[in-house]
């Protein structure tokens, strides 16, 4: 994308630049949706709770900027702001969310550029989600522009928690107490002991639904073997 802006000033370069990444969520989302009526076709069953999208403003790019020390241009804003499009799925268990990436990564038209797993290894604030950095073909009239959308998966009781962090701690400016902090980790335990709890008791009704399907069809086979039986002994008696 950074050569595709060259031929632009810096007014029209802004425009086009928000154009291919709204143009990046809608593409993600399209996608998304399909994956997710797929899944309800096949396993009657919908991994995604609901989708939230968002591209940065203007200050939150100038801000990330300068907080890693670049310099404020389209170009770099472009080569090193990852998140300007951001994708958020919300999920009810923990098993989804990795079925949800392993169906992104297997997208022909996708590349994933980066994974970060803070699920697995979690950040030290207590904060998990699961974060893939894709890039996705924009066909324009006259070129094809690949353009970054980070795609972040969580929980709904992650997205709950980390949703509350973030105001906390934009009251602070990012200097909390360390007795909030604190609170806050053990918050996010409690948030994982849940989902791990959530997905147990999920587990346990489908295997108790398998188990009363597996009952059901072995009754029925049992009933009809004992009519035909009847039927049999009845015809031979006769």
């Amino acid at each position: 994308m950074e050569n595709a802006i060259k031929n632009y000033e810096d007014v029209d370069s802004w425009k086009t630049i928000m154009f291919l990444y709204n143009s990046a969520l809608k593409e993600i989302g399209t996608k998304l949706d399909i994956l997710n009526d797929e899944f309800q076709h096949v396993h009657k069953y919908n991994p995604i709770e609901h989708i939230k999208t968002r591209v940065k403003t203007p200050e939150s790019i100038v801000k990330k900027l300068r907080k890693n020390g670049y310099e404020i241009s389209i170009e770099n804003m472009v080569k090193y702001v990852n998140d300007i499009a951001g994708v958020r799925l919300i999920c009810s268990f923990t098993s989804d969310i990795y079925r949800l990436a392993e169906m992104i990564g297997n997208q022909s038209d996708l590349k994933v550029l980066s994974i970060k797993d803070y699920i697995r290894n979690p950040k030290a604030s207590g904060y998990k989600s699961y974060h893939m950095l894709v890039s996705v073909p924009i066909f324009l009239s006259d070129s094809v522009v690949d353009t970054k959308v980070e795609i972040q998966i969580r929980t709904i009781a992650m997205d709950f928690w980390a949703s509350l962090e973030h105001k906390i701690y934009y009251k602070f400016e990012g200097n909390a107490p360390e007795y909030i902090s604190r609170e806050l980790r053990e918050c996010a335990e409690m948030v994982s002991s849940l989902d791990e709890k959530m997905l147990s008791l999920n587990e346990a009704i489908l295997n108790c639904l398998r188990e009363q399907e597996e009952l059901r069809v072995s009754t029925s086979r049992n009933e009809r073997s004992h009519t035909n039986r009847v039927a049999i002994s009845g015809a031979a008696g006769k």
